[in-house]
């Protein structure tokens, strides 16, 4: 079936933000890639459809954002899921960053303490064909029943990092990225742990985030 106008303009957005990206500094190509399957324009609010693929935070309801393009593909690739590995995202939000993470072909597990946000995701990613398991919770916690994980991914600004999220790594270096910090400057940090009880610590650029929120 030929494709529609849309698809095609759609189609030609994203190559044009993979291209944006690549000059920004993202060399993952896995990660790249992943940026050009996914339709943004489905997970932004209609009003917003015609910005999807600018590289700009986005509203999504509820004080919340869909995530810059750039940012998701800098934590994305801090993150470098692999194939099969399971990764939790604490942060469902629009969904967007499950997808990347989906066609990167990781096993997808997804925390999110909106349960509007989270019913309205699980429909367009169910929709669009991408299987993430979910669940509404304080995301702090993260989700210890299905743990431990290959990898962590924090969409949300966290003053501290939350000693959950560290237990539920693998200890065969298991990685998390999260964004550390006061509200309007968080450092993001990837934290890699090499054994039951050693962690190593890295730190990169500054970002800004909505806050993570610890319901307790």
């Amino acid at each position: 079936m030929p494709r529609s106008y849309a698809d095609r303009l759609y189609s030609t957005r994203r190559k044009a933000l993979v291209k944006h990206l690549r000059e920004r500094g993202i060399t993952n190509e896995r990660v790249l890639r992943a940026i050009e399957a996914v339709p943004r324009h489905a997970f932004v609010e209609p009003a917003f459809q015609e910005r999807a693929y600018e590289d700009e935070a986005l509203p999504i309801g509820n004080n919340q954002t869909i995530s810059q393009p750039f940012t998701v593909a800098y934590q994305t690739s801090l993150l470098d899921p692999q194939p099969g590995e399971r990764i939790l995202e604490i942060g469902t939000g629009s969904g967007y960053q499950a997808a990347v993470l989906c066609e990167m072909e990781a096993q997808v597990f997804s925390v999110e303490r909106h349960r509007a946000l989270l019913q309205r995701a699980k429909r367009k990613l169910q929709g669009l064909g991408y299987r993430v398991r979910t669940r509404h919770a304080d995301g702090t916690q993260g989700w210890p029943g299905m743990s431990p994980y290959h990898g962590i991914i924090v969409t949300a600004g966290a003053e501290s990092v939350p000693d959950p999220l560290l237990g539920q790594l693998r200890p065969d270096g298991g990685r998390l990225v999260i964004p550390v910090g006061k509200q309007g400057a968080h450092i993001m940090q990837r934290i890699v742990r090499t054994d039951e009880d050693t962690y190593e610590r890295e730190s990169f650029d500054a970002f800004r985030f909505v806050p993570l929120v610890d319901e307790e």
